[in-house]
């Protein structure tokens, strides 16, 4: 397991998302938890290593915008031989050597190398934001396909106890017709029940090797033994604070914020265009004429050198509109990006009500569905023991076993959901990302270190090792089927919030061990 180190300083006095490791029984030593997979999603899926590979091009933007204001040498080699000579030009050399250096110092270009500048480093900050936003919706996948395997292993179990009590049921109603106790309608209903059940079972373990594909193409190996997962504390009270708080630490929100500081440097790029631009330049020349220049007369050289030194000032008088239209292209551009970063200020907004609203709903419907249950069942008993005195009929009994069924799957689903919902909610809070992880292993991976690396570099020679891939494939890893262990016991318990509740903790609260979310300096 790898250690991520916790970063602080992003919000003082503000309780953040934290993943803690919970100790482990030896009994459990094979199982895998929530944050096992997170940590393996983090640390081999191809999305994300595919981001970050994206920002650390992104990166190299910083060095190539200084490049513009940086001397610029050069030098020239020539060879010519002359294998035509003009019959009138006597001292007319046979062919010549020549050099040619020239260096280059911009001193002035209208500002346009400076906001160049300012403008790559802006979008360095916003791509890091990106990816803070990547590595949030890749949790949130995770999490998501982490539950449905567990909801969909309940789903199955329930199916397959379902299946087995009607195959007892269908042999006692066979039994009881053999003497004549029940008809034939009522054999017909119990194999009319059976078959529909084991339709459902089927479907419920395609529905399972589904999910578990889905969690082998997000975390990278194969689901085994998902232990129940960690509860959710420090979810927000209300609404409006979901809300506030992801206008301050949403990324995409913030990704947006810095495209358009970006956009206005681009619109002085643009203008620069118009201004005159002051540069430093020497050169220098050498030739040699290998004693083919003038043959025979004397106090002729065979080589010459030159050099000079001066200054440029070019004042660009007129360039076809080109400038104009530049800037007001770039004008335009930022105006796209204003409304893109209202338009995105929209969705965060939405979101965080829509997760904070469905994450209330599905916390209600677990005491529904629970209460749902546990009248199902007893309904079920009092179905089963008025048939045995002729109160009842068969197909009461399969009745009531079906709502009895139809509530326990509708449990298992509500408790996924309010889960899912409630990281959900903490993914557009921006709550649930890899910086706030805190788990044994390596280093957190952390953009600034690939950037704070090249954007001094200058040397034109200064290269990377060659692009190798980071992430795992998953073609070894086995076809999925609908095994489950302990298929006879009970589904895990899925807790959203406070452990053993269904509630959410209050801001602050203290963080049992292995829960997600823990308040952060």
């Amino acid at each position: 397991m790898t250690r991520f180190a916790q970063r602080s300083g992003f919000r003082t006095g503000v309780g953040l998302l934290a993943l803690v490791l919970a100790g482990v029984s030896a009994g459990a030593a094979q199982a895998d938890t929530l944050t096992e997979a997170l940590v393996q999603a983090y640390l081999t899926n191809p999305t994300l290593e595919s981001s970050r590979a994206q920002q650390r091009a992104n990166d190299e933007n910083v060095p190539i915008a200084k490049a513009a204001g940086r001397p610029n040498a050069n030098v020239t080699g020539t060879y010519t031989e002359f294998v035509e000579r003009s019959a009138n030009a006597f001292t007319a050399p046979e062919r010549v050597v020549s050099a040619q250096a020239q260096l280059g110092v911009p001193i002035y270009s209208g500002g346009g190398v400076k906001n160049q500048i300012k403008a790559a480093k802006i979008r360095v900050a916003a791509g890091q934001a990106d990816l803070r936003g990547v590595e949030s919706s890749l949790f949130n996948q995770v999490v998501a396909a982490y539950m449905d395997v567990i909801q969909n292993q309940a789903i199955v179990g329930l199916n397959r106890s379902n299946v087995a009590a009607l195959n007892t049921n269908l042999q006692a109603t066979g039994d009881r017709f053999q003497i004549g106790d029940l008809t034939r309608t009522d054999v017909a209903q119990s194999q009319s029940r059976l078959a529909l059940a084991q339709g459902d079972l089927r479907t419920a373990e395609a529905n399972l090797a589904g999910a578990r594909e889905t969690y082998i193409q997000l975390v990278g190996k194969a689901p085994v033994d998902l232990q129940p997962p960690p509860p959710l504390p420090n979810l927000p009270a209300s609404a409006d604070e979901a809300v506030s708080y992801a206008l301050d630490s949403n990324p995409d929100l913030l990704g947006a914020r810095e495209r358009v500081k970006a956009a206005e440097r681009d619109i002085d790029v643009a203008g620069a265009g118009r201004l005159p631009t002051v540069s430093l330049f020497a050169n220098g020349s050498y030739n040699n004429y290998l004693n083919t220049l003038a043959s025979g007369v004397a106090g002729v050289s065979q080589t010459d050198r030159q050099g000079q030194v001066g200054a440029q000032l070019s004042l660009p008088l007129f360039q076809g509109g080109r400038p104009a239209a530049l800037r007001r292209q770039a004008q335009q551009n930022a105006s796209a990006t204003m409304e893109t970063e209202i338009a995105t200020e929209r969705s965060v907004i939405a979101q965080v009500r829509s997760a904070y609203q469905s994450y209330l709903a599905a916390s209600e419907l677990i005491a529904l569905n629970q209460t749902a249950v546990d009248a199902a069942a007893l309904s079920l008993e009092g179905v089963q023991a008025e048939n045995s005195v002729g109160n009842r009929t068969i197909l009461d009994i399969l009745n009531a076993e079906q709502e009895r069924l139809r509530a326990q799957v509708q449990l298992v689903i509500a408790r996924r959901n309010a889960y899912v919902a409630g990281f959900s909610l903490l993914a557009a809070m921006g709550r649930a990302e890899a910086r706030d992880l805190n788990l044994d292993g390596g280093a957190l991976y952390d953009p600034n270190v690939n950037y704070k690396r090249v954007r001094g570099k200058f040397f034109d020679f200064d290269d990377d090792p060659a692009p190798v891939a980071r992430s795992t494939r998953t073609v070894d890893t086995p076809v999925q089927g609908a095994d489950i262990p302990a298929a006879d016991q009970p589904p895990p318990a899925i807790q959203p919030g406070a452990a053993g509740t269904g509630v959410s903790a209050p801001v602050g609260a203290q963080k049992p061990a292995g829960a997600i979310g823990a308040t952060r300096p």
